[in-house]
């Protein structure tokens, strides 16, 4: 048994010893869950040896430069680019964006400017019009990123998949993006799916 430090390969009847520590993430209030019985306790109680709760982007605010320079830094040498500034009208946008799809959307968002980006200077002049759009005062996390998606689903025709369609643009693979649309309720609309 893995709390033991010990396991046996499938069809093994040798013992082998190890020394692991597992780590789980979830976006989730684990405590709730189990109890409102949607999450066993025995596996929550496995888990919960050492919790750490991170707060999310749009709650600390003053991370998003440092985290957009860490993307940027992760990911010019593969894209053959080379930054050596930010434009202040982004880095405002960014700080005045909600962030629904929290520290992962912020990344697609950074690797996106980058590749549509000329120059030293990172850019994406779109993005403005999107921070502008996004209330976070305008209901729950849950209404503003139905909201949001709903938007970005219409500008796009409702198109989820290829280049510059709903997935691309909100920086999300398209089976994610369909995965969060029947989370959220959002469903095609019958003139748009003929």
């Amino acid at each position: 048994m893995l709390q033991q430090g010990e396991f046996e390969r499938l069809g093994s009847s040798t013992t082998r010893r190890v020394d692991v520590r597992v780590i789980a993430a979830t976006n989730q209030d684990l405590e709730q869950a189990v109890s409102a019985r949607r999450f066993r306790a025995d596996l929550f109680y496995r888990l919960s040896g050492f919790p750490l709760t991170i707060p999310p982007l749009r709650d600390r605010r003053e991370d998003i430069p440092l985290l957009v320079w860490y993307f940027v830094h992760k990911r010019q040498t593969a894209l053959r680019r080379s930054f050596t500034q930010i434009s202040a009208r982004l880095l405002r946008a960014f700080e005045a964006y909600s962030w629904p799809g929290n520290v992962r959307e912020l990344e697609h968002v950074v690797e996106r400017a980058m590749i549509l980006s000329q120059g030293t200077t990172l850019r994406l002049d779109e993005f403005g019009s999107r921070a502008a759009q996004a209330r976070p005062d305008a209901g729950s996390l849950e209404d503003v990123e139905r909201a949001h998606v709903q938007r970005v689903l219409e500008a796009c025709g409702w198109r989820v998949n290829g280049e510059g369609n709903a997935a691309d643009r909100l920086g999300l693979h398209p089976s994610t993006l369909r995965f969060r649309m029947k989370k959220l309720g959002i469903e095609r609309p019958a003139k748009a799916s003929a």
